[in-house]
């Protein structure tokens, strides 16, 4: 009878570890949280994708509007100018010029785009918008803060 006894312990000792396995070691009988073998590598992001010359006027076309008061004529006209003028912009920056050239062409669109808003728009709303357009090309300056000397008498 001992022989037996042992026989079925040794039994259970050899089959422990099957046993276990079936339990997930103790982890509330298998509802362990199982893992890949393949390792996750971050999805790649996106791009942006560059805006579209008619996006970039429409998002500029309500502050320049307001500032020069027009009306729905002299906003189709201003827009189509600068949607026009945008287009040609962007497709200078895909050629890729030499600095020369690219600027070269630059200041030639800017004399036609000029030329073609003071053409379509009154002189003073003409005026305001060049006005508007240096204003936005300028750099901040920073206003230094004078301290005054307290005199201690």
């Amino acid at each position: 009878m001992k022989v037996i006894i042992q026989v079925i312990f040794l039994i259970l000792f050899l089959n422990a570890t099957t046993i276990a396995a079936q339990y997930g070691y103790g982890n509330q009988y298998g509802r362990q949280r199982q893992r890949s073998a393949i390792p996750q590598t971050p999805t790649p992001t996106e791009e942006p994708k560059p805006k579209t010359a008619e996006e970039l006027v429409d998002d500029q076309m309500p502050r320049i509007s307001e500032t020069l008061e027009l009306d729905p004529f002299e906003q189709a006209v201003v827009r189509s100018t600068l949607v026009k003028y945008v287009t040609k912009r962007i497709e200078l920056q895909i050629l890729k010029l030499e600095p020369k050239k690219m600027q070269e062409e630059y200041e030639k669109l800017a004399d036609l785009q000029t030329a073609e808003l003071k053409a379509g728009l009154p002189e003073d709303k003409f005026n305001a918008f060049v006005e508007l357009q240096e204003k936005r090309f300028q750099t901040k300056k920073k206003k230094k803060k004078k301290k005054k000397k307290k005199n201690i008498e």
